[in-house]
């Protein structure tokens, strides 16, 4: 009787209610915001100081830089970004280093091709009324570029260190009243390789690898008992992970960043990184002393 009033209730209230669902409004969240990395600044200030090897800073293009560590899960898909050269192109411009497009050249190509056959116009409200109407095609009117900046993620690897502790307290009896407590906390990281590479020669100009760790965690409370025929359960918690494509984003940025001051006058790491972060030479050092 009770469940079937209460179902009634709720199909009147969906009843009465539907034509308000019908325009409902959708829920927002947040605004959008930007979304540096930690290494964002570090790049901004790349731009700020303006040391490029020769004067000028050099036009640089971003191929492949793509996700090779085979971790797919069959309901979400790829578990690292695939968009790794869209986190190096945004870091370069944050670090004021002319772009040239290589990674999808689509509409240039249909572009061109149009201009090839004088079907396309800056001024396509003058068509049919001046047979020169078109854009012209001019020898060396793309611009190159002077390295390429490719590689990928290497890394994902799973659970590298984790703790936890679980305890549970009270009466001995079956009908008594118990609780549960338990907190975990577990360590993953990701890694990639990045090269700049001459576009002229070919030569691998310099190549560097960073990792980062990614810490997740989780706790709960838990609460059971009986009262005479009545029994119930009671449970809480929270947990919370580092995104793993935004870690993707910051050592990405962290790479282009070593890559990109090894073309500016020496300096680059003192004066841009923050303080207690020491360049990618000292940290190699640092590494090397402690395994020998």
């Amino acid at each position: 009787m009770i469940v079937a009033l209460a179902l009634s209730i709720v199909a009147g209230g969906a009843s009465a209610q539907g034509e308000d669902l019908a325009n409902a409004e959708p829920l927002r969240g947040a605004p959008a915001t930007a979304n540096p990395s930690p290494y964002s600044a570090a790049l901004t200030c790349l731009a700020h100081r303006g040391a490029w090897v020769g004067g000028a800073a050099p036009r640089i293009a971003v191929g492949r830089i793509s996700d090779m560590t085979g971790r797919v899960d069959l309901q979400t898909g790829a578990r690292a970004s695939q968009g790794a050269a869209l986190f190096a192109i945004t870091a370069l411009g944050r670090a004021g280093a002319p772009v040239v497009e290589r990674l999808d050249n689509t509409v240039a190509e249909i572009e061109l091709n149009y201009a090839r056959q004088h079907l396309l116009s800056d001024a396509p409200e003058r068509a049919g009324q001046d047979p020169e109407n078109f854009r012209p095609i001019y020898a060396g009117q793309v611009a190159g570029s002077r390295y390429y900046l490719v590689g990928g993620i290497t890394e994902l690897n799973y659970n590298i260190a984790s703790s936890g502790v679980n305890a549970q307290a009270g009466a001995a009896k079956a009908t008594g009243l118990r609780g549960l407590a338990q907190a975990s906390q577990y360590v993953m990281n990701v890694a990639v390789d990045l090269r700049l590479v001459d576009t002229r020669s070919q030569e691998v100009v310099n190549s560097v690898s960073f990792q980062k760790q990614v810490i997740g965690m989780d706790r709960s409370l838990g609460l059971t008992g009986t009262a005479g025929s009545v029994g119930g359960v009671g449970t809480a918690g929270n947990g919370a992970m580092e995104p793993i494509q935004a870690a993707v984003r910051t050592v990405v940025e962290r790479g282009v960043f070593e890559l990109l001051a090894g073309i500016q006058a020496p300096g680059a790491q003192a004066s841009c990184l923050p303080a207690e972060e020491p360049a990618a030479d000292q940290t190699y050092a640092m590494a090397s002393g402690a395994a020998s």
